[in-house]
């Protein structure tokens, strides 16, 4: 699947609400505010009156799957933290949140995968979404860095193996996606200290 013709409408931008659609109906980003429950409900909001029916929260730390279902229990939640320490992802974790994702999108549901502050862990899988339905390894970092400028998707080296494991590929081509990987990375660098600093500067 290659990114959406041009003749589509963008996805709305999001104002309030600490994410970005990928696609019509695949956003990545953060969390919803943690401290302010009234902010956190504005972008909830937000976020609704732009379609999202299915949440995946990447973070292994919090979960605000109740609180999400008092205030929009039509919303479908899954909590499946990880942690985000470099750490080899096992190719199971990949597997229940892109299924449970691709069910949602299949369904014609508007997904969302989140972490805390939107950089690695949630971006990832979303990356790994794309990979699912087809998009090319490097034209879905391309297209997460233009919606969210301050991911860098530390996970999608992991990702990367999951799916060319999944769809039995050869050594050789995963070989050569992973140099595809390695070279995007160093053209797109990310001053991710710089990031966080200014992340929680802003309270996150």
């Amino acid at each position: 699947m290659s990114a959406p013709p041009d003749h589509v409408a963008p996805p709305p931008r999001l104002e309030v609400a600490d994410a970005a659609f990928v696609t019509d109906r695949l956003l990545v980003g953060g969390d919803l505010d943690t401290r302010d429950h009234q902010l956190a409900a504005t972008q909830l909001r937000e976020l609704l009156e732009a379609g999202l029916t299915h949440v995946v929260d990447a973070r292994v730390e919090w979960s605000d799957e109740e609180w999400v279902q008092q205030l929009a229990p039509q919303v479908a939640y899954l909590h499946h933290g990880m942690d985000d320490a470099g750490q080899r992802v096992p190719g199971a974790w990949f597997d229940r949140g892109v299924d449970w994702a691709l069910d949602a999108l299949e369904e014609g549901g508007t997904v969302l995968t989140h972490c805390h502050m939107g950089i690695n862990r949630g971006p990832s899988l979303g990356f790994a979404v794309l990979l699912a339905q087809g998009w090319d390894p490097v034209e879905a970092l391309d297209r997460i860095r233009t919606v969210r400028p301050i991911a860098w998707v530390a996970y999608a080296e992991e990702a990367l193996r999951w799916h060319h494991t999944r769809t039995g590929s050869t050594s050789a081509a995963l070989e050569a996606d992973q140099r595809r990987l390695a070279e995007w990375r160093q053209t797109h660098q990310l001053d991710l200290a710089a990031v966080i600093r200014r992340k929680r500067a802003q309270g996150w």
